[in-house]
């Protein structure tokens, strides 16, 4: 099983990628992880990846391709592998084509927008001990209260909705537009073309998972 794992910041993709990987018997393959240990193990592309990082800059996608590449020659993709959160762009889309990565599946988690933004904006943290709350799906005892300390619940920055907000307009702008080519290269009829699945990624979770396993044939 060789996939691409597609949706907003909020869809629930590492949960249910955590579902998928453990089914098939694949590694989820981030290209934040892979960075972070090519450049740890030293490798000539973790060095070149270190150069540019350490100058400011985002790492290009011919040294990502490159990394990818030599990612999936490890004895653990030899069943296959999940991408979560590559490719963002259309062209690290076309880069993996170009390098002719084999991928089966495009598997879309579909949640719209105001969802997304009504569960990440409602999230509440207990920092000491990373215990989570909603205050809507699973709310605290006592509002804005830890129900085992009763110390004061956060809200992270990253779950506010002005910065919810602006993560699924760089979503929008750049990835959602990998649906359409997917899509579009399916439609062709070339052999080398992934099938494109969408799943409704609104129920719970055990829902979710049903649908994604469902669509990918287990």
């Amino acid at each position: 099983m060789r996939l691409i794992l597609l949706g907003p910041p909020g869809a629930g993709k590492g949960t249910q990628a955590g579902f998928i990987t453990s089914a098939f018997g694949i590694p989820q393959i981030s290209t934040g992880d892979m960075l972070r240990a090519a450049v740890k193990a030293g490798t000539p592309l973790g060095c070149a990846a270190k150069e540019v990082m350490d100058s400011g800059h985002l790492v290009s996608d011919d040294i990502t391709i490159a990394l990818v590449t030599e990612r999936l020659k490890a004895p653990d993709c030899a069943n296959g592998y999940l991408f979560d959160g590559f490719p963002r762009t259309i062209p690290q889309a076309d880069a993996m084509k170009d390098a002719a990565v084999p991928i089966e599946y495009v598997l879309e988690i579909d949640v719209p927008a105001e969802a997304i933004i009504e569960r990440m904006s409602g999230r509440r943290v207990h920092l000491a001990s990373g215990r989570t709350y909603h205050v809507k799906f699973n709310p605290p005892k006592v509002e804005g209260k830890d129900d085992v300390t009763g110390e004061d619940l956060i809200q992270r920055d990253d779950d506010k909705e002005e910065t919810v907000r602006k993560r699924l307009a760089v979503y929008h702008e750049q990835t959602e537009p990998l649906i359409a080519y997917y899509v579009t290269w399916a439609a062709t009829g070339n052999p080398r073309a992934p099938k494109y699945v969408s799943v409704n990624g609104l129920g719970n979770v055990d829902q979710v998972r049903v649908a994604c396993l469902a669509a990918l044939g287990a």
